[in-house]
């Protein structure tokens, strides 16, 4: 029964993280509101070593349309600009010689349905890995030695629960993104 237990722990570790990924992602599709977390998976040559963007400057957004990049050496400037030009936002930035400053631009109601599909294909990706480790875990279960086949049954039925748990989870997070999205 241990066994059981310890496939069943280690199935819902492995949903958390998947829909613990889904919500990271769902935080980098903006909702037209200027947010530092937009700018999460942006680098920037620092000496020579590529530096996530928030450990060589500070970022702060002093309305619901502007960031504030204020980088701890000058000579970043232009490197932080050409990192955010790279990484394809739609950000246009631009410096006054002390920070870059970004002007998040209103969505588009073409944009904003873009952007809905974006995360119901991303919500769609975090689906399939939850089914996946669903699928994982009952070969697993199947592969015990010693236990009966209704303990391994209700193994199984109490993974088809938690794989429907975490479904309605993202399901969740979807709704409430689209929400934030379409709304102006």
């Amino acid at each position: 029964m241990d066994e059981i237990e310890l496939t069943l722990d280690e199935a819902k570790d492995q949903m958390t993280k998947a829909l613990n990924h889904v919500g990271m992602e769902l935080t980098k599709i903006r909702a037209g509101k200027a947010n530092p977390s937009m700018l999460d998976g942006i680098q920037v040559s620092y000496y020579g070593a590529i530096t996530p963007l928030n450990q060589v400057s500070s970022l702060t957004t002093p309305d619901a349309r502007t960031i504030f990049i204020k980088p701890w050496e000058k000579s970043l400037i232009q490197e932080i600009e050409k990192a955010i030009l790279a990484a394809n936002l739609g950000l246009n930035p631009q410096n006054d010689g002390q920070q870059v400053i970004i002007n998040v631009p209103m969505l588009t109601e073409e944009r904003r349905k873009q952007l809905v599909k974006q995360v119901g294909q991303e919500c769609e990706h975090g689906k399939v890995s939850i089914r996946n480790i669903r699928k994982e875990t009952n070969e697993e279960l199947k592969k015990i030695k010693g236990v009966s086949e209704d303990d391994i049954k209700n193994a199984e039925e109490s993974v088809q629960k938690l794989t429907d748990e975490f479904i309605f989870k993202i399901d969740a997070q979807m709704k409430k993104k689209e929400v934030e999205i379409m709304t102006v």
